[in-house]
């Protein structure tokens, strides 16, 4: 070790937790055109894959201004047990008979998803769906 620097930690280095809008704004910054992602990782001292890692989640629609938690507004419709006169809500079956959710969109395209459907299945679709 002739003329080497050495480095003494003597300290626990602690994780650095960046908040959705800081990493929007990193994101931000490496979409930039002629932007180098190792450079912009470097200047926020940021490894390049986790980067990498953010702006798939941007695109994928699961890192947004709010961050969300997975929760979208629901309207429940009245049984029709609770408003008389009004005719019975067939249950939401598909072809083969098995139970679901049918979702209605604002442009009326409507998503029927089983039961056994799985979470990180769905996100890409209703984030493309919302897009």
């Amino acid at each position: 070790m002739s003329g080497g620097a050495i480095e003494i930690i003597t300290g626990k280095e602690r994780r650095h937790r960046w908040s959705a809008a800081e990493k929007l704004r990193i994101v931000a910054e490496a979409e930039e055109p002629g932007a180098c992602i190792k450079a912009v990782a470097a200047r926020h001292d940021v490894y390049p894959s986790l980067l990498f890692y953010w702006r798939r989640r941007v695109r994928e629609g699961r890192l947004g201004p709010s961050d969300p938690t997975g929760f979208v507004p629901v309207r429940l419709l009245a049984s029709p047990s609770e408003t008389p006169g009004r005719p019975a809500i067939p249950a939401a079956l598909d072809a083969s008979g098995t139970a679901g959710i049918d979702i209605t969109l604002p442009d009326g395209v409507r998503l029927h998803i089983r039961h056994a459907a799985q979470l990180p299945l769905l996100r890409p679709v209703i984030a493309a769906l919302r897009g």
